[in-house]
């Protein structure tokens, strides 16, 4: 029975000195010194007393009487030298209770209070003493050295997240201020809540320094990191997240400038220099993977497809080959452009510049006029490229301005350009009667004005000279995938099988049937195994053709190359397996990363329009929803049903911007009347 019996308890980590009136089996009726009545369960008492009082006196004689317990037993702690008891005893094989520690501490006749006294200290203790099982064990000196240490780093930690929270305060308000010791790391957790919120790792050390500062939304470490100059207010979360290196170290830059200065071995190749050959490539490129020529002979079209021979320069397995295959591709953003080889290179030694001399791998091709493939081959050349050309001039050379059809044969390059979009018609439509997709929609570019304003500009896809390029770098990989199968090149081939299902393009809206049909198709894959390509009416299909910004392509160059040289292969189909594996996740990356980019462009844009009417194709219909597309951006969202009014899917609607946000990737849109 505890009636009668001084109790103490822990609540929110003090004790509390109670004396129970009253035993009830279950549940323990308690007096507080502060004059409460709690009920208790029996296993919550920490310390019972051995001696009992009368607990039929008055109720002030019982609270002074407590008052007196808790004044003494407060007093006692004071006594109580935990690190000394340690000492003593920390070695001893047998255990000891609670009474003995106290004999040990105070030496003389032991009581209640002095029991008391030491449950209490050796409970606030979290040093020396560990509680397991209702008793007090002693730490190992490892385990006490470990938890001072620890002790120090935490004291140190809180003086930092008073230095940073005090600073980032400041900040906040716009006072003048100095930057902290820990400057760099109060960034660095700033930067892990922006990047990744609350599942970052120190996300709870960084939510803390927010907290001191007075701030509780962690979106916010975003703006500081702003207003502190770490970030521009279009700073790229995706690419920052993905750990893709944006800039070359120094040993890197130095090894691509020895490369850049070697001789290049023109020796072993053809040579095509007086050929004809050109560039058709955007107005800002400066890294010319790919050339082409072409030869009318007679009823035959002689064509040249002239690929920079990467493979002869970047020699595999070294450090820029290491670097190129870490970063998979080049990715070309707004205003930004992240190459997978140095510049030095890239723009340089590699590029198929105009009036330079340069190691190719080259397809030869023999066509019918009608477009009948007569005979190609590949071969190591070396060429000169004579004219560069934008696909702007390229088009207007062809006669495709304001509208005119006519051709302008006055010079050799129009009767080139037209020559090839003649034939290439025939291999696109040749490749849509072998069940081929065109699903091609116009590209969204974001072009900045000197006032760092910017607009965004539908870039067609499909005028004559990119019509032109994208089937020429077709034939070319559809060709070199067919010389890997044939003379057993071990490689990387691009496959795709059927789509699920195969729609009618004649819907009234294209984008409608785009859209539609892009769900249907079935994912390509890149594997060691020869399969077709539905998609592009294939039979078998690589990629080969840019291998100054892929780096699959750079494999596959080097094995058409040493074959064509004589030489053994680089990789076999393990090796290829291998690499596969380990550079395919950083492709689908950059791939996310281009898209959301784009996405958040057009929503920076909207949010500056809010207002604004716009058309939109419904795509689905849901419950209380319809998902819809933007026409002038390409841009999928949701809007609620609007009542009363009823649209099926393929039908235009006019909807009205209400919000846009970019960072937070949010877009609020409504269905308006026309």
């Amino acid at each position: 029975m505890h009636q009668g019996k001084v109790i103490e308890y822990i609540d929110h980590g003090r004790f509390i000195c109670t004396l129970c009136i009253q035993d009830r089996g279950n549940s323990l009726h308690l007096l507080t010194f502060s004059n409460r009545e709690v009920n208790l369960s029996p296993k919550r008492a920490v310390v019972v007393s051995e001696s009992a009082m009368n607990v039929s006196k008055s109720r002030e004689e019982l609270l002074q009487k407590l008052r007196r317990m808790e004044e003494a037993r407060a007093g006692l702690m004071r006594q109580v030298n935990i690190k000394e008891l340690w000492e003593l005893i920390y070695d001893e094989k047998e255990g000891f209770d609670t009474r003995d520690f106290a004999h040990l501490v105070f030496g003389r006749e032991i009581t209640d209070d002095h029991v008391a006294a030491l449950v209490r200290s050796l409970f606030d203790d979290h040093i020396y003493f560990r509680m397991k099982d209702g008793q007090f064990l002693p730490n190992s000196p490892e385990k006490v050295e470990q938890i001072l240490v620890q002790r120090e780093e935490d004291a140190l930690r809180e003086e930092r997240l008073d230095q940073g929270s005090s600073w980032l305060k400041d900040v906040m308000e716009g006072r003048p201020c100095e930057a902290p010791a820990n400057k760099d790391e109060v960034i660095d957790l700033l930067v892990q809540l922006a990047l990744y919120g609350t599942c970052g790792e120190d996300s709870k050390y960084g939510k803390d320094l927010l907290s001191r500062a007075g701030i509780y939304d962690i979106k916010k470490s975003r703006d500081l990191l702003i207003q502190l100059g770490v970030w521009h207010e279009d700073e790229n979360l995706d690419l920052l997240r993905s750990g893709i290196e944006t800039t070359f170290s120094e040993e890197l830059l130095n090894e691509a400038a020895l490369v850049a200065r070697k001789e290049v071995a023109f020796s072993g190749r053809e040579d095509l220099r007086d050929l004809f050959v050109m560039t058709i490539d955007g107005p800002l490129t400066q890294d010319f993977d790919d050339a082409v020529s072409l030869e009318i002979i007679g009823d035959q079209l002689h064509l040249g497809i002239h690929i920079a021979d990467v493979a002869s320069i970047i020699a595999a397995d070294s450090t820029l080959d290491r670097e190129a295959a870490k970063r998979a591709s080049s990715i070309y953003l707004p205003a930004r452009q992240i190459p997978m080889i140095p510049h030095e290179l890239s723009q340089g030694a590699l590029s198929l510049m105009q009036d330079c001399d340069r190691p190719a791998i080259s397809l030869l091709a023999c066509f019918e006029r009608g477009g009948k493939l007569l005979d190609h081959r590949f071969v190591a050349s070396t060429i000169r490229v004579k004219k560069k050309l934008t696909y702007e001039e390229a088009d207007n050379k062809l006669g495709i301005q304001d509208g005119s059809s006519a051709l302008q044969h006055t010079e050799k390059i129009p009767i080139i350009i037209h020559e090839l979009f003649e034939l290439c018609k025939r291999l696109q439509q040749e490749r849509m009667n072998n069940d081929a997709l065109k699903l091609s929609l116009p590209e969204l570019q974001v072009v900045f004005n000197d006032d760092s304003s910017f607009c965004l500009v539908e870039e067609d896809q499909d005028t004559p000279s990119r019509m032109i390029i994208a089937e020429l770098m077709i034939l070319y990989n559809c060709l070199a995938a067919g010389f890997c199968r044939d003379n057993r090149i071990p490689a990387l081939y691009r496959t795709q099988a059927e789509p699920v299902e195969t729609l009618s393009d004649d819907e009234a809206s294209y984008i409608f049937y785009v859209f539609r049909q892009r769900r249907k198709l079935s994912p390509v894959h890149i594997e060691t195994v020869v399969r077709p390509h539905s998609g592009l009416g294939l039979k078998s299909y690589l990629q080969a053709t840019s291998p100054i910004r892929r780096y699959f392509d750079l494999l596959i160059q080097r094995q058409i190359r040493n074959f064509l040289m004589g030489e053994a292969h680089v990789y076999d189909e393990k090796r290829l397996e291998e690499i596969r594996v380990l550079v395919e996740p950083t492709i689908k990356d950059l791939q996310n990363i281009k898209r959301n980019s784009t996405r958040y462009w057009t929503l920076k844009y909207l949010s500056q329009r809010r207002g604004e009417r716009y058309p939109a194709v419904v795509l689905d219909e849901f419950k209380r929803k319809y998902r819809i597309v933007l026409k002038d951006f390409f841009l999928v969202a949701e809007i609620n049903r609007p009542n009363g009014i009823i649209v099926k899917p393929g039908e235009e609607i006019l909807v009205e911007v209400k919000k846009a946000d970019p960072w937070d990737d949010e877009i609020k849109i409504e269905h308006v009347n026309q």
